[in-house]
C-alpha cells in the first residue's frame, strides 16, 4: 500500500492569457512553478515555487485528472533549484535552533533572519524567531512574529502542534500574556477539540491574574475531556483560591 502524502518534486504550469484587443491583441502564455504532493491516489497538494525556489504561499488541492492534464514534470529544475534551496533553508533553521537551546539569542536571531529571507512564511523559521523576541522581551518584534504565524494555516497544522505549544508556553513564561491569549485562542480555533490547548490557555489567565476566566476555560477542557486529570485539579484549585 502507498503511503502519502508523497514528495513528487517540482512541476510548471502553463497559462495563456489574451492581451490587448482587436488588431493589437496576442497570446501571452506564462509558466509557472509548483512544489507538489500527492495525498492520496485521487488528490495531489500543489503549492508555487518563490523566487528563491522554494514553496512558499497558499497550497491547493486539485484532482487527479486536472492535475495530468495542466502540470508537467521538471526533475531538473528541482534537482538542480529547488533541492539545494530547501537543503540551505534546513541548515539555517537547524543553526538558530542549536544557538538558541546554547543561549546565544543574537546568533540564533541572526540563522532565523536568513531562513526568512529565503522563504518569509516559514512556519519554523517563524516560530524560532518569535522564541528569540520572547526572550529578548522585544515587544514590537514579538508582536510582528505573533501577526505573521497567525496569518499561517500551516502554524496551527498538526504537523507543527509541538512547537505550537512551545511557543505558546515561551510567551506565558515570558510575561507577554496578551499575545500569548490572543494567540492561543487562534490556535483553538484549528484545534476546537484540543483539551490541552485550552489548559494552556487556563494558565495564561491564571498567571495574568483572571482566576475566573482561568476557570471557565478549565471547564471547557473537561467538557471535552471530563478525564482530564490535571485540569480537574487545576479547576479545583482556582475555585479554591477565587
Amino acid at each position: 500500500m502507498a503511503e502519502y502524502p508523497k514528495i513528487l518534486g517540482v512541476f510548471s504550469r502553463k497559462k495563456a492569457d489574451d492581451i490587448g484587443s482587436g488588431g493589437t491583441q496576442r497570446r501571452h502564455e506564462a509558466q509557472t512553478y509548483w512544489y507538489v504532493r500527492r495525498l492520496s491516489e485521487e488528490q495531489f497538494e500543489v503549492q508555487p515555487l518563490n523566487a528563491h525556489h522554494v514553496p512558499s504561499g497558499v497550497k491547493s488541492t486539485v484532482p487527479r485528472l486536472e492535475f495530468i492534464y495542466q502540470y508537467t514534470p521538471e526533475p531538473d529544475y528541482y534537482r538542480l533549484h529547488t533541492v539545494p534551496a530547501l537543503e540551505t533553508l534546513a541548515r539555517k533553521i537547524k543553526l538558530g535552533e542549536r544557538y538558541f537551546n546554547l543561549g546565544m539569542l543574537d546568533d540564533s536571531e541572526l540563522e532565523f533572519i536568513k531562513a526568512l529571507m529565503i522563504d518569509d512564511l516559514n512556519v519554523d523559521a517563524n516560530y524560532g524567531l518569535g522564541k528569540v523576541y520572547s526572550e529578548q522581551k522585544e515587544y514590537e518584534k514579538l508582536k510582528k512574529v505573533v501577526n505573521t504565524l497567525m496569518g499561517l494555516d500551516g502554524a496551527f497544522s498538526f504537523e507543527h502542534r509541538q512547537k505550537l505549544n512551545e511557543f505558546g508556553i515561551s510567551l506565558r513564561k515570558n510575561g507577554h500574556f496578551d499575545e500569548s491569549i490572543r494567540y492561543y485562542n487562534k490556535a483553538i480555533e484549528y484545534n476546537k477539540k484540543d483539551e490541552h490547548l485550552l489548559f494552556n490557555l487556563a494558565r495564561v489567565h491564571f498567571d495574568k491574574g483572571d482566576r475566573a476566566e482561568a476557570a471557565k476555560t478549565l471547564e471547557n477542557a473537561l467538557k471535552i475531556n471530563p478525564e482530564f486529570d490535571q485540569a480537574q485539579k487545576f479547576l479545583r484549585y482556582c475555585r479554591k483560591n477565587s
